[in-house]
């Protein structure tokens, strides 16, 4: 793996890190990174090897969301893709991101905007380094949200939150991420990629295949009736019960024993 490559990838302890790296233009989303990125992605959900995913930029930024230099470039060349980034990147992206049947950390190492912030909303935890922060910045070049943050950021901190945030378009600190909930932890930035890693590992070898249906349920749950969610446990819990990890949980629990799971 080269230094010029915008996405690095690396593996340990059953985690699979995401690097984008495009440290000079602040990890900003050219075509070939998003495809990049997007692929990987799908590469980690489909590896039984991959039981975590952590999300994080190079240098001092973690994503400064849409390139607007190749964004503005290819609209004065008359190119209709800036059009269909949308649909052809940003959205398969964060639906990926959400439908992981395993847990994704974002461990944001530096300022997050736009689709850059939307990719650590929809996250399943957050980390932040100190100097981290976030801007929904899309009212400041007259557009309106995309890779889902209309959906994921009222989740976390409530729509009236939301609102304030993509109206004024006004930058959030680290410390103010972490009062409205925006982020679960905040950390010196010189520890957030050994405790990403630590809080990852963790994950990992846990029973990954009852946080897939964590996630699924959850997300089910804020869209249905109590009838529904009630129902969507009842078969998940149906489903778990008869898990290899499960079996392995109780028998560790009864002979106290720490259970191994193998995340089937």
């Amino acid at each position: 793996m080269t230094t010029e490559d915008v996405l690095l990838t690396a593996d340990a302890d059953g985690v699979r890190t995401l690097t984008l790296n495009r440290p000079k233009a602040y990890n900003s989303l050219t075509v070939e990174l998003k495809e990049r990125l997007l692929a990987a992605l799908r590469a980690a959900a489909a590896d039984d090897g991959v039981r975590a995913v952590v999300i994080t930029g190079s240098g001092k930024a973690f994503c400064a969301g849409q390139d607007l230099k190749e964004h503005v470039g290819l609209l004065q060349a008359g190119d209709p893709a800036p059009l269909q980034t949308v649909s052809k990147h940003y959205n398969p992206i964060v639906r990926t991101i959400v439908e992981m049947p395993k847990p994704v950390i974002a461990a944001v190492n530096g300022p997050a905007a736009g689709a850059g912030a939307a990719f650590a909303y929809a996250s399943d935890l957050r980390i932040a380094a100190s100097s981290a922060n976030f801007l929904m910045a899309f009212a400041n070049v007259g557009l309106g949200p995309d890779s889902g943050a209309s959906w994921s950021l009222q989740r976390l901190i409530g729509y009236g939150r939301a609102a304030e945030l993509m109206l004024l378009a006004r930058t959030v600190d680290a410390e103010e991420a972490l009062r409205l909930g925006l982020v679960g932890e905040v950390v010196p930035d010189e520890e957030l990629a050994a405790r990403a890693q630590k809080i990852a590992a963790k994950l990992a070898n846990g029973p990954t295949v009852a946080y897939a249906k964590i996630k699924s349920t959850l997300s089910a749950a804020t869209e249905s009736t109590l009838e529904e969610a009630l129902a969507a446990e009842d078969a998940a819990q149906s489903a778990l019960g008869a898990t290899a990890d499960h079996a392995e949980a109780v028998e560790a629990f009864v002979t106290k024993r720490k259970p191994v799971f193998q995340g089937k």
